[in-house]
């Protein structure tokens, strides 16, 4: 020993004492949301001009810390739950999902393989059956059968994992260059990253032709492997958008599954933004022929109440998914994963290690029931269409594309600047706030109804805001 003296860490009375200030503090933002503006207006570099340029020698007394939460961080937040927030798409954060993390923090427990935390496995693969089940999902996405589930951060690397998948499946370990992936111009900018990350060069992406709804055309998709494989290239992977970010576009997903069938390629089935929707048996329509599918992911964080990061993602045959992502060194060998028994969830993602991430979704789905989590979603849809009806009866504005679900695009008829003015105007009330995109090449509001606080008066509150701006 060298005579140093330990660090003094928090006793648990001093951590039940500061944990009830942090539980006090959450609850008096939520509380004073709705008076605060979405978006904080600071300009760049205001919050590091806040802050001390060295760290603290000593230890800082706790209170210091939360009033820095009032006066440098909450300033130059934007405002997820909001009520006002008509932005981007939904992030949950609801009371369940917030003290599960909490939970998940204080075990502190590493869940990269079953014998590192069995509870951290079998949990996550339990829960995710669940969802299966919520969204009605074919049996063959169950782990009871060759496929199964698990939870990623994001859509994302969903995406790539089930790229790294397909790429196994088509090519082993190389060489990759005739490989080929496709999907439509208004896919998710991370399938064109997860190609980039794949390997692939970005002339290997094949972009489909879309309709007037915006939707993947099979009849192309077709032309495209058809002329790719009698120039000698591989087809390997299709994507298929079950909602786009921009207008909520529904690709054909059983149209697109025949084409990708007849080449052999791997179908994946982004569902992030409308995936939530199948809690509800009367929107299952929008993912039909998702029996056909390779692959299948969806964020409860987007529409399920539970907050960032949460994406489920699920493979019908999980063996190229493992194949292509496992790595064994020899510190990570153990009883239990060679009988073959277990999942070994790290051969299912990116990175090694992994949180407890399953214990929030757990949290809400029990907190509320399947019942509650369909009211949420019925609700936040039904007000959407209520939005979308008044656009519609507007005469100065026009709906840009179909609204089947809780995302309304708009434009006004003046044109783009006329579209651009409004969407700046709104956004300087500090009431709501929205963002926007192009269809079409037209400049287009975008109106995207979910956060849990968002209820019928703050979506006549954005509608009045509209009627008199534009």
């Amino acid at each position: 020993m060298d005579g140093s003296e330990a660090a003094r860490h928090w006793t648990p009375d001093e951590f039940r004492r500061h944990g009830h200030e942090v539980v006090e503090w959450v609850a008096q933002y939520l509380e004073t949301l709705e008076a605060r503006p979405v978006v904080g207006d600071v300009e760049p570099g205001w919050v590091r001009a806040q802050l001390p340029p060295s760290p603290p020698e000593q230890p800082e007394d706790f209170g210091a810390v939360l009033a820095d939460l009032d006066r440098v961080v909450t300033p130059a937040l934007s405002h997820w739950q909001h009520p006002g927030w008509f932005a981007f798409f939904p992030t949950g954060a609801s009371g369940p999902s917030v003290l599960a993390d909490l939970v998940s923090s204080g075990l502190g427990v590493q869940g990269m393989l079953w014998s590192t935390s069995p509870a951290v496995t079998e949990l996550e693969t339990h829960v995710l059956d669940w969802m299966a089940d919520l969204l009605g999902l074919p049996e063959r996405f169950r782990s009871s059968g060759a496929g199964g589930g698990v939870i990623e951060d994001s859509a994302s690397s969903a995406t790539l994992c089930a790229l790294l998948a397909a790429r196994w499946r088509a090519a082993g370990d190389g060489p990759f260059d005739r490989l080929r992936v496709y999907t439509s111009g208004q896919a998710h900018s991370s399938i064109e990253k997860a190609v980039r990350v794949a390997g692939l060069h970005p002339d290997q992406l094949r972009t489909i032709d879309v309709d007037a709804d915006h939707a993947a055309r099979p009849d192309h998709l077709a032309e495209l492997m058809a002329a790719d494989r009698a120039a000698g290239l591989v087809p390997c992977f299709v994507v298929a958008n079950l909602g786009t970010t921009s207008s909520t576009a529904l690709d054909p997903v059983g149209a697109l599954a025949e084409v990708a069938a007849e080449h052999g390629a791997w179908l994946h089935v982004d569902g992030a933004h409308a995936g939530a929707h199948l809690v509800l048996p009367e929107l299952r329509w929008i993912a039909d022929g998702l029996e056909r599918a390779d692959s299948f992911c969806m964020n409860p964080h987007k529409r399920l109440l539970t907050n960032f990061d949460c994406d489920c993602f699920w493979v019908a045959d999980r063996r190229p998914l493992v194949a292509a992502l496992s790595v064994l060194p020899e510190y990570l060998r153990n009883a239990a994963s060679e009988s073959g028994a277990v999942i070994d969830y790290r051969d299912w993602q990116i990175p090694l290690g992994r949180r407890f991430r399953a214990l929030k979704l757990w949290f809400v789905i029990r907190a509320y029931g399947a019942e509650g989590l369909r009211r949420h979603v019925r609700h936040q849809t039904a007000l959407a269409q209520d939005f979308a009806g008044r656009i519609a009866a507007h005469p100065r504005l026009e709906l840009s594309a179909p609204h089947p679900l809780d995302l309304v695009c708009f434009h006004h008829v003046d044109g783009d600047g006329a579209s651009e003015a409004l969407l700046t105007r709104l956004n300087a009330t500090d009431r709501v706030f929205l963002t926007h995109t192009r269809l079409d090449g037209r400049f287009v509001l975008r109106v995207s109804v979910g956060t849990q606080a968002t209820e019928g008066r703050h979506v006549d509150e954005l509608w009045a805001l509209i009627d008199r701006l534009a």
